[in-house]
């Protein structure tokens, strides 16, 4: 096929599309990650639900098996209780006229005991139907159709004409496999998802900006069983820096931290099973990742109006110390299970005082949050290993081996992390290495790993006390300045330690990972690699610090280098030259 005039090709993985010189549909070359994430844990998901098709069909067998010979068993009891009375009567009567009377057969009587097998064998299941909300240009539908075996359909959505028709353009584009594979139709997503409740067995919401608004819908139209990926980019909002837009867009209020990008993923785990809880449903998380400028969540959908009773159990408020690193949870709801009832109640609380017991100042209060495991490790392991046994088809292939090996060590029954070097910058010390102090919590008994969102995060079931215990026996060896004696840290020192830390390196300081020496977080591998400008927007000089030196005023694929510097004043800097005003 001619590539039309205006128009450059962008191949990705088994995928090629045709994009406009200009900026009317969005693409953005750094979600390949993202896009080779979701292909990976799609093809896991298939492999999955298979599994647990078989497993649901042996246990059908199985049950209908022990309930057959139970049948079986008493049908043989009834038989063998006939043929005694039979033997009975001959042994009173030499010779006994059956002429009017029954004879028993007992083949036959086995025969109609025995019924016909009610367990069948269900039909195959179906290939799976994905429904992508917000198609832009089609690339992600079409590398879904064509790199991700046993799918049926994929449909495109989109409520852009201008995208719709680039869609259908490029499922042309890619020959008839696509073209009998992938559907481009123009709607709202959001009405489209309503119109259509438990259809999808897969669900693809990667909105530019918040998928708050498409949530709702988004876990009504997904079929039992089936998993919803869901991208927010609106980092911004869900790490604090304007928190009451993030509490009236997912319903929780974040708080502050090192654990920031981490407590975004918990948000927005915790807003969707909110939506999920309106309709009887709940979620499972089977992957949730942060990278690069943008945070996905992997979650299959489970209807059960009893299991929603424990959606508070797996939220929790957080307290955060404004003068120190320290954070506690406190959990919304609680059980209490006496015989075999059980009940639920309201969590107890709070767990902290008004002032902090480590550094005496007050606390932040934020959450809601997701308070349960965010990753499943059977499904982590498992899309790993499909990663590595597929290399040569993920594009992004090092960047997504990074983050699922990181990932694939964390510790997923704790939430939240400390940050070494926050912790070293509250006391002004000298900070340990992280196999030293990793070794010191080891020691003393408790558990810890790092974490995928920060190269500096450490997560650890040990609880702060002890932390900062671990801190204090450092600082000893390792003198530091006096500070002010209101300062946090002179407060936190002031305390002698309840524990003598002992940081002797312990045999699991260091992970797998690291031991083998693996990459586990990698730079971008270009410059300019970010979000992009929203598609219809002029792309002017403002924009070079997101594209580069070779792309302006509509030339966002490259071409020649061009002039910015040779923009028009605005009208207030023209004022302020008329007014004398130096620039700056």
């Amino acid at each position: 096929m001619e590539i039309p005039e205006g128009y450059s090709v962008v191949k990705e993985g088994e995928a090629q599309i045709l994009m406009q010189t200009s900026n009317t549909v969005f693409f953005n070359k750094a979600q390949v990650n993202n896009r080779d994430m979701s292909i990976a844990v799609l093809r896991t998901f298939i492999e999955k639900r298979k599994e647990e098709h078989e497993e649901m069909l042996n246990k059908r067998k199985k049950k209908h098996e022990k309930k057959a010979v139970g049948e079986d068993t008493t049908v043989s009891d009834a038989i063998s209780k006939e043929e005694g009375q039979a033997e009975s009567a001959v042994s009173q009567q030499d010779k006994v006229n059956c002429e009017g009377g029954k004879e028993v057969d007992v083949d036959v009587a086995v025969n109609d005991g025995k019924k016909s097998s009610s367990w069948k064998r269900t039909a195959d299941i179906q290939p799976p139907v994905v429904l992508e909300a917000l198609a832009a240009s089609g690339l992600r539908a079409l590398r879904y159709a064509r790199e991700v075996e046993g799918i049926a359909k994929v449909i495109a959505l989109d409520i852009e004409q201008a995208s719709v028709e680039a869609c259908r353009k490029n499922i042309e584009f890619n020959g008839p496999m696509a073209c009998s594979k992938v559907e481009a139709n123009q709607a709202d997503a959001r009405v489209y998802m309503l119109t259509h409740p438990k259809e999808f067995d897969v669900v693809d919401i990667d909105p530019y900006g918040s998928p708050s608004t498409f949530l709702d819908s988004a876990v009504q139209s997904v079929s039992d069983g089936g998993i919803l990926m869901c991208t927010a980019t609106d980092m911004a909002v869900l790490c604090g820096t304007s928190a009451e837009v993030c509490y009236s867009k997912y319903g929780s209020y974040p708080v502050k931290g090192k654990y920031c990008h981490e407590m975004a993923l918990r948000i927005l785990l915790a807003s969707i099973e909110s939506h999920a809880n309106r309709y009887k449903r709940y979620i499972v998380p089977v992957l949730s990742v942060h990278m690069d400028f943008y945070i996905r969540v992997f979650v299959r959908i489970f209807t059960s109006a009893g299991e929603i009773k424990n959606a508070p159990l797996k939220l929790s408020y957080v307290y955060q110390c404004v003068g120190c690193d320290s954070f506690h949870l406190q959990t919304l709801g609680r059980v209490v299970t006496k015989n075999n009832s059980v009940k639920h109640y309201p969590g107890f609380g709070p767990t902290v005082p008004q002032e902090c017991a480590d550094c005496g100042k007050r606390f932040n209060m934020g959450g809601p949050i997701w308070s349960a495991p965010m990753h499943d490790q059977d499904w982590v392991l498992s899309i790993l290993e499909n990663v590595k046994s597929m290399r040569e088809r993920y594009p992004a292939y090092e960047k997504i081996l990074a983050v699922l090996t990181t990932i694939s060590e964390e510790l997923h029954d704790v939430p939240l992390f400390v940050s070494l070097h926050n912790l070293c910058a509250t006391l002004k010390c000298t900070s340990p290495s992280a196999v030293m102090f990793r070794s010191a919590v080891l020691n003393a008994g408790y558990r810890i790993s790092g974490s995928h969102v920060n190269p500096l995060g450490l997560k650890s079931d040990a609880p702060m006390e002890v932390i900062w215990d671990i801190m204090r026996c450092w600082v000893k060896n390792h003198p530091i300045k006096a500070q002010p004696p209101d300062h946090p840290g002179s407060v936190i020192l002031s305390k002698e330690p309840k524990i003598q830390a002992n940081f002797s390196r312990a045999v699991a300081s260091l992970s797998k990972a690291q031991v083998k020496k693996v990459k586990r977080f990698l730079p971008n591998p270009e410059k300019n690699w970010g979000p992009k400008v929203r598609a219809g927007r002029q792309i002017t000089s403002k924009h070079v610090s997101i594209y580069g030196p070779n792309v302006l005023n509509g030339d966002e694929n490259g071409g020649d280098p061009v002039e910015i510097n040779n923009e028009e004043p605005s009208a207030k800097r023209q004022k302020a030259d008329n007014n004398g005003v130096t620039q700056s």
